[in-house]
């Protein structure tokens, strides 16, 4: 713990300030768009996520398939009354059982737990209120859903997936090293900084092209609406309650990618990064800082 905090504080504190005696080389990193696109989609991914485990919190299980196994469900969260007569918070996933009490299941102060499967302060509204859930979740989506349509839409005419995602053939004999270098909290400086690594290119593809238009789909295919006007929708993903798994998955899937590229964020210059994606200009980390570290 405390190599990493000293590497946080040194990595903040240099990344984006020049080596004595030498300008620092500014780049325009992101365009307008990216960095709108950027910050609305963060605020809906939010909305989305709380809103959605307060849907969640309603029927607290998933099944596979187009029917509801009650007694065999893939993962449940529910609350159960101990030997002692105190209420336990229990997760099942698949045979395995976990006592979650405090954070799943069961949570709020000891003197007064309250049931429910996710706790208040992750979902919106706070307090039980499914109805308020439905609609925000509801608003945020249809901001969401557009939204991630068109960045597609211009990352592939625009050439920037080209020039800047799509991985060209020498960089798959890198992967080893990009890999090891993260896990060290070492990052590209100087020329290489100018581009996105490979572990970043397949981040930012996975996460754009797969799980972002899997957690659409599946929502869509939870719609009886959108059901009757595109039933092909649940043959694809083999019925609604298989689409509703899907769904949380990838929305689980999303909270890891969020976490992971806070983390990195804040260890390879925060300052510098979020400066980037404000006015999109971004300062090069130089390759005598590459060597101090």
């Amino acid at each position: 713990m405390r190599f990493l905090t000293m590497q946080f504080l040194k990595r903040s504190s240099s990344s984006s300030a020049p080596v004595a005696g030498q300008a620092p080389v500014v780049i325009r990193r992101h365009g307008a768009f990216t960095r709108l696109w950027h910050w609305v989609n963060a605020a809906c991914l939010v909305v989305l996520l709380m809103s959605g485990l307060q849907i969640f919190n309603a029927h607290p299980a998933l099944y596979w398939g187009k029917d509801s196994s009650f007694d065999a469900p893939a993962l449940s969260i529910r609350a159960v009354s101990g030997g002692d007569g105190e209420l336990r918070g229990i997760t099942r996933v698949g045979g395995h059982r976990f006592d979650t009490t405090g954070v799943l299941g069961v949570s709020g102060p000891a003197e007064a737990r309250e049931r429910r499967a996710f706790p208040a302060w992750a979902t919106l509204p706070g307090p039980r209120w499914l109805a308020a859930g439905r609609q925000w979740h509801f608003l945020a989506g249809w901001i969401f859903a557009p939204l991630l349509i068109a960045y597609l839409l211009y990352l592939v005419l625009s050439g920037q997936l080209r020039r800047r995602l799509l991985p060209r053939r020498h960089e798959w004999r890198t992967l080893g090293h990009v890999v090891t270098e993260h896990l060290r909290l070492r990052f590209p400086r100087g020329e290489e900084a100018r581009h996105y690594n490979l572990l970043q290119k397949l981040a930012y593809l996975l996460v754009l092209f797969v799980v972002m238009p899997l957690v659409v789909l599946t929502g869509l295919t939870m719609s009886p609406t959108m059901d009757a006007a595109w039933p092909w929708l649940l043959d694809v993903f083999g019925g609604r309650q298989s689409a509703r798994t899907i769904h949380f998955l990838c929305a689980l899937a999303l909270v890891g990618f969020f976490l992971i590229h806070i983390v990195l964020v804040l260890v390879s210059g925060v300052v510098n990064n979020l400066r980037s994606m404000i006015t999109g200009r971004y300062v090069l980390p130089t390759e005598k800082e590459a060597q101090d570290d």
